[in-house]
């Protein structure tokens, strides 16, 4: 069908008309095709110079095809057909929507949570290859999960080596560690393409095909949608779409709020939400991508002067625009415009200047002593222990209605929550329905990000974006803990590190943070969504 973009509201139309004329009269959409780094202006000109290869990874990427489905019918052969991906990031949303649309399994670890690496533990080992998925070789979370999987695999008396699969940049420490231990396969990616814009690399293609999803339509897709985006034309998609987001940032709409509208591709919204938000917010500028539940949640149908809610799929009456398409034509198509509308906003979209600070914080917590000089809480509520870093806590509050009516009142008008959790995703899945509670509540923005795979997403707007948020961190205690061999932490400890070390550097730029740490986690969620739901702003 194809690929396409819609704007249904008139004002915004007018609006990214005459950026659409001039981005058509100044050929953007054909230089940015050819790999032109100049259009961004001299400062990103050395870094655009070796992050645009992405745009032709139709072709490029071609010979990647053979090559995994070799390596699947291999495992097959063995009875090895359960994948797990440890990435972050880029790294694991680009291959998740890939299987999720596909309807194959694929095992997705981009947690720090022992009971969510736990339950990946229990699944078969015998039929289970692992892939290690990291550009720069170094990310801490996944060198955790490959050093638990590769002794989970030799206590079963596995060959570890032989089910253990890497992706990385040629260079890489983990490309020379996996060489020299002789894992079975060490897939490079190119280099020139940073990792939000990896899905159709090697990052995307490896664990995606291994998992049986077809990756050579895949690439047709993109490939039939390459042409339509690269003319300097008024019928190029990408052309609108960059356009309409620069338009509405101009006028102080500085949210997009995604909603798939039966779209058929699975958790597309979270896999542009990590684009948006590394490529666009820095320098105080930028969109915030806002992933809701349908086109009926809070902030997609209440959406104000602030933000501009965008249907993936069939038009809807709150929609201001919609967008359409196979899943390979649309990693391209909104790429493309997020490319343009960085651009028109006037920032470097291939940098991402702020993510280091929180992982920088988690390493200097991770040296101290476990426990460390980690203050007291401010109040103990039944299951919630209640942290506050900002001053807004009054005195007199004595109960989490209380505490959390202080927070939302410290939001500025037309700011935003980013509700953090920092828990299993999958056995405290129910955490989920703070997003939309915390929107009717505030009537503000509200995002939703389980931590800490959201640090390699939102985490840079949080820091370079518009800083307007306030930020919900909630943590759980650990019941069972998962030590990470030969490294002197658990992974409770580093999750622990990485909540607060975001925290501090967000209470560093002078913004609200509340942590909640669940002594009982089912307990706690509980009396946190109750009182969410009596919160009056």
């Amino acid at each position: 069908m194809g690929i396409s973009v819609d704007i249904v509201h008139d004002g915004l139309a007018e609006q990214a008309r005459p950026l659409v004329d001039q981005l058509i009269a100044d050929k953007i959409a054909s230089k940015l095709a050819a790999q032109d780094p100049t259009l961004w202006g001299p400062d990103a000109e050395p870094e655009a110079s070796i992050r645009l290869s992405w745009t032709t990874l139709h072709d490029s990427s071609r010979p990647l095809v053979g090559e995994i489905e070799a390596l699947q019918a291999e495992l097959a052969g063995e009875g090895i057909d359960r994948i797990v991906l440890a990435g972050m990031g880029g790294s694991s949303l680009a291959p998740e929507v890939i299987t999720a649309t596909a309807g194959v399994p694929l095992v997705v670890l981009d947690t720090t949570d022992p009971g969510q690496v736990a339950d990946a533990l229990a699944g078969d080992l015998t039929r289970t290859a692992i892939v290690v998925s990291s550009k720069s070789g170094g990310t801490v979370e996944t060198d955790s999960h490959r050093r638990i999987f590769e002794k989970a695999f030799t206590d079963a008396g596995i060959d570890a080596k032989s089910r253990i699969i890497v992706v990385t940049d040629p260079g890489s420490p983990l490309e020379k560690m996996a060489t020299e231990a002789g894992y079975r396969k060490v897939f490079t990616a190119d280099p020139h393409v940073g990792g939000r814009y990896s899905a159709l690399t090697a990052f995307g293609l490896v664990p995606a095909g291994l998992a049986g999803a077809d990756i050579g339509q895949l690439l047709d897709e993109a490939a039939a949608a390459f042409k339509l985006l690269s003319l300097d034309d008024d019928t190029n998609p990408a052309l609108w779409l960059g356009a309409a987001w620069g338009a509405a940032h101009a006028q102080g709409a500085e949210k997009v709020i995604l909603a798939d509208t039966g779209s058929g591709v699975k958790g597309f919204p979270d896999w542009a939400e990590q684009l948006i938000a590394e490529s666009t917010g820095k320098q105080g500028v930028g969109l915030l991508p806002v992933a809701v539940e349908n086109a009926d949640a809070p902030g997609f149908v209440t959406a104000g002067t602030d933000a501009t809610p965008i249907a993936i799929g069939p038009d809807v009456d709150a929609a201001f625009m919609s967008t359409a398409g196979e899943l390979g034509g649309l990693f391209l198509l909104w790429e493309f415009a997020t490319a343009i509308a960085g651009r028109l906003i006037g920032i470097n979209p291939f940098d991402q200047p702020d993510v280091e600070a929180a992982k920088a914080a988690a390493r200097a917590l991770l040296d101290k002593p476990v426990g460390g000089d980690e203050a007291a809480p401010n109040l103990t509520i039944g299951s919630v222990e209640v942290y506050e870093s900002g001053e807004w806590l009054p005195p007199t509050a004595s109960t989490l209605v209380d505490v959390l009516n202080a927070f939302l009142a410290a939001a500025p008008d037309h700011g935003y929550v980013a509700v953090q959790a920092y828990l299993d995703r999958l056995d405290d899945a129910s955490a989920a329905v703070l997003r939309p509670a915390v929107a009717r509540a505030s009537r503000l923005q509200t995002t939703f990000g389980w931590g800490p795979r959201f640090l390699h997403s939102t985490g840079q707007y949080h820091k370079g974006g518009h800083q307007n948020g306030v930020f919900l961190q909630v943590t759980g205690a650990v019941v069972e803990d998962l030590a990470v061999p030969d490294r002197p932490y658990t992974l409770g400890v580093l999750q622990h590190a990485q909540a607060l070390g975001d925290g501090s550097v967000l209470a560093e730029h002078g913004r609200p943070v509340l942590r909640l740490h669940l002594t009982d986690r089912a307990a706690g969620l509980v009396e946190l969504t109750k009182a969410v739901q009596e919160v009056k702003r």
